[in-house]
Protein backbone atom coordinates (compact mmCIF):
# COMPACT_ATOMS: atom_id res chain seq x y z
CA UNK A 1 0.00 0.00 0.00
CA UNK A 2 1.18 3.74 -0.78
CA UNK A 3 -0.81 5.98 1.08
CA UNK A 4 -0.62 9.86 0.76
CA UNK A 5 -1.30 11.68 3.46
CA UNK A 6 -2.19 14.51 3.39
CA UNK A 7 -2.24 14.89 -0.05
CA UNK A 8 -2.24 18.36 -1.46
CA UNK A 9 -3.73 19.79 -5.04
CA UNK A 10 -0.68 20.23 -6.23
CA UNK A 11 0.62 16.33 -5.97
CA UNK A 12 -3.26 14.74 -6.62
CA UNK A 13 -2.88 16.88 -9.79
CA UNK A 14 0.64 15.64 -10.77
CA UNK A 15 -0.38 11.83 -10.23
CA UNK A 16 -3.32 12.47 -12.16
CA UNK A 17 -1.37 13.67 -15.28
CA UNK A 18 1.78 11.05 -14.47
CA UNK A 19 4.61 13.52 -13.29
CA UNK A 20 7.15 12.64 -11.82
CA UNK A 21 9.49 15.81 -10.69
CA UNK A 22 9.99 14.85 -6.92
CA UNK A 23 10.65 11.59 -4.88
CA UNK A 24 6.99 11.37 -3.41
CA UNK A 25 5.30 11.25 -7.54
CA UNK A 26 8.66 9.43 -8.92
CA UNK A 27 7.76 6.67 -5.86
CA UNK A 28 3.97 6.74 -6.58
CA UNK A 29 4.81 5.98 -10.14
CA UNK A 30 6.86 3.69 -9.84
CA UNK A 31 5.76 1.29 -7.15
CA UNK A 32 3.41 -1.46 -7.91
CA UNK A 33 1.40 -1.47 -4.51
CA UNK A 34 -1.77 -0.04 -4.36
CA UNK A 35 -2.13 4.11 -4.33
CA UNK A 36 -4.44 5.51 -1.48
CA UNK A 37 -4.82 9.47 -1.34
CA UNK A 38 -6.50 11.38 1.81
CA UNK A 39 -6.53 14.63 0.16
CA UNK A 40 -6.16 18.17 2.58
CA UNK A 41 -6.91 21.60 1.18
CA UNK A 42 -8.65 24.54 1.00
CA UNK A 43 -11.90 24.20 0.49
CA UNK A 44 -12.34 26.15 -2.95
CA UNK A 45 -9.26 24.05 -4.02
CA UNK A 46 -10.77 20.99 -3.37
CA UNK A 47 -14.39 22.10 -4.85
CA UNK A 48 -12.74 22.93 -8.23
CA UNK A 49 -14.20 21.08 -11.14
CA UNK A 50 -9.90 20.77 -11.38
CA UNK A 51 -9.87 19.14 -8.13
CA UNK A 52 -12.38 17.03 -8.69
CA UNK A 53 -11.93 15.47 -12.38
CA UNK A 54 -7.97 14.75 -10.87
CA UNK A 55 -9.55 12.40 -8.11
CA UNK A 56 -12.41 11.27 -10.81
CA UNK A 57 -9.19 10.26 -12.75
CA UNK A 58 -7.29 8.74 -9.85
CA UNK A 59 -10.44 6.67 -8.74
CA UNK A 60 -10.85 5.39 -11.58
CA UNK A 61 -7.05 3.99 -12.30
CA UNK A 62 -8.09 1.97 -8.99
CA UNK A 63 -7.01 4.53 -6.32
CA UNK A 64 -8.84 4.89 -3.22
CA UNK A 65 -9.65 8.24 -2.17
CA UNK A 66 -10.38 8.76 1.65
CA UNK A 67 -12.88 11.70 1.33
CA UNK A 68 -11.66 14.93 3.42
CA UNK A 69 -13.52 16.41 6.14
CA UNK A 70 -15.80 19.46 7.18
CA UNK A 71 -14.53 21.70 9.75
CA UNK A 72 -11.88 24.37 10.58
CA UNK A 73 -9.27 24.89 8.19
CA UNK A 74 -5.61 25.88 7.70
CA UNK A 75 -6.40 29.22 6.82
CA UNK A 76 -6.76 31.51 9.73
CA UNK A 77 -11.02 31.61 9.97
CA UNK A 78 -12.23 29.63 7.55
CA UNK A 79 -14.25 26.28 7.71
CA UNK A 80 -15.96 24.16 5.66
CA UNK A 81 -14.51 20.80 3.22
CA UNK A 82 -11.06 20.08 2.47
CA UNK A 83 -9.84 19.26 6.22
CA UNK A 84 -7.80 15.97 6.21
CA UNK A 85 -9.86 12.76 7.61
CA UNK A 86 -9.70 11.98 10.86
CA UNK A 87 -6.39 9.38 11.79
CA UNK A 88 -8.57 6.39 12.56
CA UNK A 89 -10.50 6.92 9.47
CA UNK A 90 -7.30 6.92 7.20
CA UNK A 91 -6.01 3.78 8.86
CA UNK A 92 -9.51 2.16 8.86
CA UNK A 93 -9.23 2.59 4.92
CA UNK A 94 -6.03 1.85 5.00
CA UNK A 95 -6.63 -1.62 6.97
CA UNK A 96 -9.75 -1.89 4.42
CA UNK A 97 -7.32 -1.80 1.42
CA UNK A 98 -4.78 -4.76 2.55
CA UNK A 99 -7.74 -6.57 3.16
CA UNK A 100 -7.06 -6.56 7.09
CA UNK A 101 -4.25 -8.83 7.33
CA UNK A 102 -2.79 -7.87 10.72
CA UNK A 103 -5.17 -5.53 11.70
CA UNK A 104 -8.94 -5.55 12.34
CA UNK A 105 -10.04 -9.28 12.59
CA UNK A 106 -12.78 -11.00 10.09
CA UNK A 107 -14.75 -11.57 13.09
CA UNK A 108 -18.01 -10.87 11.34
CA UNK A 109 -17.43 -12.92 8.05
CA UNK A 110 -20.64 -13.95 6.95
CA UNK A 111 -23.18 -11.99 9.20
CA UNK A 112 -25.18 -8.97 7.78
CA UNK A 113 -25.38 -6.06 9.60
CA UNK A 114 -28.54 -3.74 9.48
CA UNK A 115 -27.75 -0.59 10.90
CA UNK A 116 -29.86 2.65 11.56
CA UNK A 117 -28.36 6.23 10.79
CA UNK A 118 -29.42 9.52 11.10
CA UNK A 119 -32.40 11.61 12.25
CA UNK A 120 -35.63 11.50 11.06
CA UNK A 121 -37.70 14.42 9.44
CA UNK A 122 -41.28 14.62 9.82
CA UNK A 123 -42.64 17.60 7.68
CA UNK A 124 -45.42 20.14 9.06
CA UNK A 125 -45.39 21.51 5.64
CA UNK A 126 -44.10 21.63 2.37
CA UNK A 127 -40.89 23.17 3.76
CA UNK A 128 -40.86 22.80 7.80
CA UNK A 129 -40.25 19.53 9.97
CA UNK A 130 -39.71 18.50 12.88
CA UNK A 131 -36.42 16.38 13.58
CA UNK A 132 -33.46 16.51 15.68
CA UNK A 133 -29.59 16.64 15.58
CA UNK A 134 -28.41 13.49 15.01
CA UNK A 135 -25.72 13.64 12.17
CA UNK A 136 -25.37 10.14 11.21
CA UNK A 137 -21.86 9.90 12.45
CA UNK A 138 -22.17 7.10 14.63
CA UNK A 139 -24.41 4.68 12.56
CA UNK A 140 -21.79 5.58 9.58
CA UNK A 141 -18.67 4.34 12.13
CA UNK A 142 -20.50 1.46 13.43
CA UNK A 143 -21.26 0.15 9.59
CA UNK A 144 -18.23 0.85 8.34
CA UNK A 145 -16.33 -1.33 11.61
CA UNK A 146 -18.39 -4.17 10.81
CA UNK A 147 -17.66 -3.71 7.36
CA UNK A 148 -14.00 -4.06 8.15
CA UNK A 149 -14.76 -7.10 9.83
CA UNK A 150 -16.15 -8.52 7.37
CA UNK A 151 -19.81 -8.49 7.62
CA UNK A 152 -22.25 -7.54 4.62
CA UNK A 153 -23.69 -4.51 5.48
CA UNK A 154 -26.59 -2.29 4.99
CA UNK A 155 -27.13 1.29 6.30
CA UNK A 156 -31.16 2.81 6.46
CA UNK A 157 -29.78 6.72 6.10
CA UNK A 158 -32.16 9.21 7.74
CA UNK A 159 -31.45 12.66 6.16
CA UNK A 160 -27.27 12.09 6.18
CA UNK A 161 -25.08 14.09 4.66
CA UNK A 162 -21.94 12.20 5.25
CA UNK A 163 -19.40 10.49 2.61
CA UNK A 164 -20.27 6.68 2.10
CA UNK A 165 -17.85 3.84 2.29
CA UNK A 166 -16.98 1.56 -0.72
CA UNK A 167 -18.68 -1.82 0.37
CA UNK A 168 -21.42 -0.75 2.48
CA UNK A 169 -25.27 -0.79 0.91
CA UNK A 170 -27.29 2.43 1.53
CA UNK A 171 -31.13 3.15 1.66
CA UNK A 172 -31.97 6.86 2.17
CA UNK A 173 -34.76 7.92 3.84
CA UNK A 174 -36.71 10.55 5.55
CA UNK A 175 -39.43 10.25 7.61
CA UNK A 176 -39.75 7.58 10.63
CA UNK A 177 -42.56 5.91 8.49
CA UNK A 178 -39.91 5.47 5.71
CA UNK A 179 -37.33 4.54 7.82
CA UNK A 180 -40.03 1.69 9.17
CA UNK A 181 -40.48 0.31 6.03
CA UNK A 182 -37.41 -0.11 4.87
CA UNK A 183 -36.21 -1.76 8.15
CA UNK A 184 -38.78 -4.01 8.06
CA UNK A 185 -37.48 -4.90 4.84
CA UNK A 186 -34.03 -6.10 5.63
CA UNK A 187 -34.62 -7.26 9.13
CA UNK A 188 -35.71 -10.30 7.74
CA UNK A 189 -32.49 -11.07 6.39
CA UNK A 190 -29.98 -9.68 8.87
CA UNK A 191 -28.32 -11.23 11.69
CA UNK A 192 -27.42 -7.87 13.75
CA UNK A 193 -29.93 -4.69 13.93
CA UNK A 194 -27.60 -1.96 15.35
CA UNK A 195 -30.22 0.38 15.89
CA UNK A 196 -28.32 3.98 15.75
CA UNK A 197 -30.97 6.42 13.88
CA UNK A 198 -32.92 8.95 16.46
CA UNK A 199 -36.61 8.03 15.24
CA UNK A 200 -39.22 10.91 16.02
CA UNK A 201 -41.17 9.74 18.91
CA UNK A 202 -43.85 11.92 17.40
CA UNK A 203 -45.07 13.61 13.89
CA UNK A 204 -47.08 16.26 13.26
CA UNK A 205 -50.83 14.69 12.93
CA UNK A 206 -51.85 16.42 10.01
CA UNK A 207 -49.53 17.88 7.65
CA UNK A 208 -49.94 20.68 5.18
CA UNK A 209 -49.06 19.57 1.31
CA UNK A 210 -47.97 23.79 0.63
CA UNK A 211 -46.14 25.86 2.43
CA UNK A 212 -48.08 27.20 5.84
CA UNK A 213 -48.39 31.23 5.40
CA UNK A 214 -47.20 33.39 8.12
CA UNK A 215 -49.73 36.46 6.79
CA UNK A 216 -52.37 36.92 8.72
CA UNK A 217 -51.63 34.45 11.77
CA UNK A 218 -51.25 35.30 15.36
CA UNK A 219 -49.78 31.90 15.79
CA UNK A 220 -49.63 28.47 15.04
CA UNK A 221 -50.33 25.29 16.73
CA UNK A 222 -49.22 21.93 15.61
CA UNK A 223 -51.01 18.60 16.58
CA UNK A 224 -48.57 15.75 17.02
CA UNK A 225 -48.99 12.00 17.12
CA UNK A 226 -46.87 9.23 18.14
CA UNK A 227 -44.99 7.22 15.65
CA UNK A 228 -44.44 3.58 15.58
CA UNK A 229 -42.10 2.43 18.34
CA UNK A 230 -39.58 0.61 15.24
CA UNK A 231 -36.81 -1.21 17.64
CA UNK A 232 -39.37 -3.08 19.75
CA UNK A 233 -41.89 -3.70 16.54
CA UNK A 234 -38.70 -5.52 15.35
CA UNK A 235 -37.48 -6.98 18.43
CA UNK A 236 -41.26 -8.53 18.51
CA UNK A 237 -40.58 -9.88 15.50
CA UNK A 238 -37.16 -11.40 15.73
CA UNK A 239 -36.20 -15.07 14.89
CA UNK A 240 -34.13 -16.96 16.82
CA UNK A 241 -30.37 -15.94 16.40
CA UNK A 242 -30.82 -12.47 15.90
CA UNK A 243 -29.01 -9.56 18.04
CA UNK A 244 -30.93 -6.65 18.41
CA UNK A 245 -28.49 -3.70 19.90
CA UNK A 246 -30.59 0.14 20.64
CA UNK A 247 -29.58 3.37 20.72
CA UNK A 248 -30.68 5.81 23.94
CA UNK A 249 -29.63 9.48 23.60
CA UNK A 250 -31.26 10.37 27.74
CA UNK A 251 -30.47 13.37 29.60
CA UNK A 252 -28.62 13.69 33.19
CA UNK A 253 -29.78 12.00 36.41
CA UNK A 254 -31.35 8.85 36.01
CA UNK A 255 -29.88 7.85 32.48
CA UNK A 256 -28.54 4.79 33.22
CA UNK A 257 -32.28 3.48 35.38
CA UNK A 258 -34.32 4.79 32.04
CA UNK A 259 -31.52 2.50 29.39
CA UNK A 260 -32.19 -0.35 31.84
CA UNK A 261 -36.11 0.13 31.73
CA UNK A 262 -36.05 0.10 27.58
CA UNK A 263 -33.84 -2.66 27.51
CA UNK A 264 -36.64 -5.07 28.99
CA UNK A 265 -39.18 -3.21 27.97
CA UNK A 266 -37.95 -3.57 24.16
CA UNK A 267 -36.80 -6.88 24.23
CA UNK A 268 -33.46 -6.41 22.99
CA UNK A 269 -29.90 -7.63 24.09
CA UNK A 270 -27.91 -4.23 24.64
CA UNK A 271 -28.54 -0.47 24.83
CA UNK A 272 -25.92 2.25 23.91
CA UNK A 273 -26.47 5.18 26.20
CA UNK A 274 -25.39 8.17 25.39
CA UNK A 275 -25.90 10.97 27.61
CA UNK A 276 -26.55 13.66 25.73
CA UNK A 277 -26.27 16.49 28.55
CA UNK A 278 -22.47 16.41 28.63
CA UNK A 279 -20.96 18.83 26.39
CA UNK A 280 -19.05 17.91 22.83
CA UNK A 281 -20.41 14.44 22.76
CA UNK A 282 -23.13 12.80 20.75
CA UNK A 283 -25.42 14.60 18.79
CA UNK A 284 -23.21 16.19 15.44
CA UNK A 285 -20.11 15.84 16.95
CA UNK A 286 -16.51 13.84 15.99
CA UNK A 287 -16.22 12.70 19.57
CA UNK A 288 -18.28 10.29 21.70
CA UNK A 289 -18.43 8.53 25.65
CA UNK A 290 -21.28 5.73 25.82
CA UNK A 291 -22.59 3.18 28.40
CA UNK A 292 -23.42 -0.43 27.15
CA UNK A 293 -26.46 -1.60 28.93
CA UNK A 294 -26.92 -5.66 28.82
CA UNK A 295 -28.09 -8.09 31.17
CA UNK A 296 -25.13 -8.82 32.04
CA UNK A 297 -24.32 -5.35 33.61
CA UNK A 298 -22.77 -2.18 32.09
CA UNK A 299 -19.47 -1.27 30.13
CA UNK A 300 -18.23 2.25 30.21
CA UNK A 301 -16.87 3.01 26.92
CA UNK A 302 -14.39 6.38 27.82
CA UNK A 303 -14.68 9.30 25.25
CA UNK A 304 -12.98 9.03 21.64
CA UNK A 305 -14.14 9.48 18.34
CA UNK A 306 -16.47 7.61 17.28
CA UNK A 307 -14.77 5.53 14.79
CA UNK A 308 -12.94 4.02 17.92
CA UNK A 309 -16.40 3.98 20.28
CA UNK A 310 -17.98 2.06 17.76
CA UNK A 311 -15.02 -0.87 17.66
CA UNK A 312 -15.71 -0.90 21.40
CA UNK A 313 -19.32 -1.04 20.83
CA UNK A 314 -18.69 -4.09 17.82
CA UNK A 315 -16.65 -6.16 20.06
CA UNK A 316 -19.58 -6.04 22.19
CA UNK A 317 -22.13 -7.09 19.65
CA UNK A 318 -19.86 -10.15 18.81
CA UNK A 319 -20.29 -11.49 21.91
CA UNK A 320 -23.74 -11.05 22.17
CA UNK A 321 -24.23 -12.65 18.35
CA UNK A 322 -21.98 -15.94 20.00
CA UNK A 323 -24.23 -16.04 22.88
CA UNK A 324 -27.03 -15.83 21.15
CA UNK A 325 -26.28 -18.15 18.36
CA UNK A 326 -25.02 -20.70 21.30
CA UNK A 327 -28.36 -20.74 22.83
CA UNK A 328 -30.85 -20.09 19.75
Amino acid sequence: MYAIVPASANTIAKLAHGMADNLLTTAALASPAPLLIAPAMNDRMYEHPATQANLEMLAARGARIVPPGTGQLASKGEFGIGRLAEPPEVLAAIEEAIGGAGFAPRSLDGLRVLVTAGGTREPIDAVRYVGNRSSGRMGFALAEEAARRGAEVTVIAANVSLPRANGVDYIDVETAAELEQAAREAFAKADVLLMAAAVADFRPASPEASKISKTGRDGLTVELEPTTDVLAALAAERRPGQTIVGFAAEHGEGAAERAREKLERKGVDAIVLNDVSRPGIGFDAAENEVSIVTRAGMQEVPRALKAEVARAIIEVVEELHAEEVKTS
